[in-house]
């Protein structure tokens, strides 16, 4: 029976967010923690007339840890690739190879059953698209960004000369986009951020999920030089620290979430897909535009937020304005 409510999600993910084609290779990147996700969206692809290859693999050690070689050359050669993972491969260099090479990309990380059968995947993705693009057209090439929220968050950045992305759910040859987030973000200069960021909604990584604490960072020459809070910021903190990874603490992106349907459930693309919520992502940049890969990739996701771009509001108090 569940499988045949998961079927509606599935559907949804192969057709409207995938756009698979009568007679295309489609290949699904899973683990075991994820299988019965990676089986309904089989389904829907073959019930589409395409053709479905399961690739299992090993848990990886952390978020952003390459896939195996085998299946990284599957994903380049793949008309399309699907990973339904619980452990992040979507910043890595086997996703950018993929895309460079032509491959649509859907990522389903941290998925749950019930994210196929009530969730943000619902939405309408064609009709959210627009509001979604034009706010990436105002983060493109951006001199000033400035973040701020009723939280405490004062965060300024630089995206001069970056492309934006417009992830609007739906895919095109070379393009890949998370699901059911909906988000525009772009990657900021290197170096340029500076300013405090105070996560207050949602981590959705390190098992940290919905916020009970704030988890302050103080952010100097486009990294974080400190992180300040309760459990969660020890839990981060310590983590980062584990990492050895000088690159971890880097600013990698700012996105603002877009999706109508979606609500904070401590699971990463239903977090980061929040209407009128913003995310700062810290880490590898490398498939946003940017040109750092860490060893990690977390997204810190804030709410009562104002932004302003160049003069521009585009979200005023929560409420997008554009």
């Amino acid at each position: 029976m569940i499988q045949t409510l998961m079927g509606v999600g599935a559907k949804q993910v192969v057709e409207v967010c995938a756009r698979v084609k009568e007679g295309e290779s489609v290949c699904i990147i899973t683990e075991p923690k994820t299988l019965s996700i990676a089986e309904a969206i089989s389904i829907a692809v073959s019930n589409k007339g395409s053709e479905p290859v399961i690739s299992l693999i090993k848990p990886r050690i952390a978020d952003s840890t390459e896939p195996p070689k085998s299946v990284a050359e599957a994903m380049k050669h793949s008309d399309v690739f699907i990973s339904a993972v619980h452990t992040s491969i979507t910043h890595t260099q086997a996703v950018v190879d993929a895309t460079k090479n032509g491959s649509r990309g859907i990522m389903l990380t941290q998925f749950d059953e019930n994210m196929l059968i009530d969730s943000g995947v619902l939405a309408d993705f064609p009709a959210a698209a627009p509001t979604c693009e034009k706010v990436g057209s105002i983060l493109e090439n951006a001199k000033e960004i400035h973040l701020t929220t009723s939280y405490g968050t004062d965060l300024k950045m630089s995206a001069v000369g970056r492309k934006s992305n417009s992830m609007t759910g739906m895919v095109e040859p070379g393009e890949f986009a998370p699901v059911p987030t909906i988000e525009a973000n772009v990657s900021p200069l290197e170096g340029s951020a500076s300013g405090v960021i105070v996560a207050n909604a949602s981590i959705p990584y390190l098992g940290i999920g919905v916020l009970e604490n704030n988890v302050v960072c103080t952010v100097e020459n486009g990294n974080i030089t400190n992180i300040e809070g309760g459990k969660e910021a020890e839990i981060l903190r310590e983590d980062l620290e584990e990492k050895d990874d000088p690159y971890v603490y880097n600013i990698a992106e700012i996105g603002v979430g877009l999706n109508p349907r979606c609500k904070f459930n401590g699971l990463m693309l239903e977090d980061e897909g929040v209407f009128g919520s913003v995310h700062i992502g810290i880490g590898s940049s490398i498939t946003l535009g940017g040109t750092v890969k860490a060893s990690c990739h977390y997204d810190l996701i804030m709410t009562g937020v104002t932004l302003v771009v160049d003069g521009q509001e585009v979200i005023k108090d929560g409420e997008v304005l554009v």
